[in-house]
């Protein structure tokens, strides 16, 4: 699920678990933010684009599409899309957006994936792996749909960022939530994060099976500095979101020959 960060405010109260991360209470005034804001439209996505690279004719997983904005870009460019998504509200969103011609389905990716061994030629996970306190489960499964030579793309929190703003600040190497309010239409919805250090996520990512291929840390559009001059220089000069390639190892082919003798 991609994630709109527009002036979060820390929330100074408690809340209700049930009610946290409840993207369907949300999922049309989300879907309306999420379109042409700084954060996402000129900075998140474009850094996803670019580095998914020449996608025409590949199989892409969008792992928690939300409404469908990756999606639309992938598509757009040729690639052959499916979606998931664990709220059911930001799915229809997404159906609305991209017609019946992409596969849409409600899942929960903290479970098994409904897709066979190898499906996918890509999979990328925009602002999706800091919802999960437990990275293994996800991991191992998307590693698994993916073909030998496929790819995760991969954009979290930053996790110096998660740090900075936390106060008390945590332990920097202890995976530790924290939770901040999203603001639509005057109306606040309480969210739940989890932020580890840089070395638990590549930690993760090498245990699931996946090659560090890509770590980056991107500048927004360019064409956002007129569009937003209050916002651009902060975000073109401070840290926001990490983005990751990890590739899948080929698989070694057998040799064909047999003993050499001499």
């Amino acid at each position: 699920m991609e994630r709109v960060t527009d002036g979060p405010e820390r929330l100074a109260r408690p809340t209700d678990p049930a009610q946290v991360n409840d993207y369907d209470s949300f999922a049309e005034a989300y879907s309306a933010e999420n379109e042409n804001n700084l954060v996402n439209a000129y900075y998140e996505r474009p850094a996803m684009v670019a580095l998914a690279g020449d996608v025409a004719g590949r199989r892409v997983l969008d792992a928690g599409c939300g409404s469908g904005s990756l999606s639309a870009a992938l598509r757009d460019r040729g690639a052959v899309v499916t979606g998931v998504d664990a709220s059911a509200e930001m799915l229809a969103s997404a159906r609305r957006r991209l017609g019946d011609g992409v596969d849409l389905r409600v899942v929960d990716l903290s479970g098994r994936l409904p897709f066979d061994d190898g499906a996918f030629d890509d999979v990328v996970a925009s602002l999706v792996l800091h919802y999960l306190e437990d990275w293994e489960p996800t991991l191992a499964e998307l590693r698994r749909v993916l073909r030998p030579g496929g790819r995760l793309i991969a954009s979290v929190e930053h996790p110096f960022v998660a740090y900075t703003f936390q106060e008390p600040r945590p332990d920097y190497f202890a995976t530790t939530s924290y939770t901040f309010d999203w603001t639509f239409n005057g109306q606040s919805f309480p969210m739940k994060f989890w932020r580890r250090p840089l070395h638990a996520m590549t930690d993760a990512f090498a245990t699931a099976g996946f090659r560090l291929s890509v770590i980056s840390e991107p500048q927004p559009d360019p064409a956002a500095r007129e569009l937003f001059p209050d916002d651009f220089h902060a975000l073109s000069t401070g840290t926001c979101f990490l983005f990751f390639v990890l590739e899948v190892p080929m698989v070694a082919a057998d040799s064909d020959c047999g003993p050499v003798g001499g």
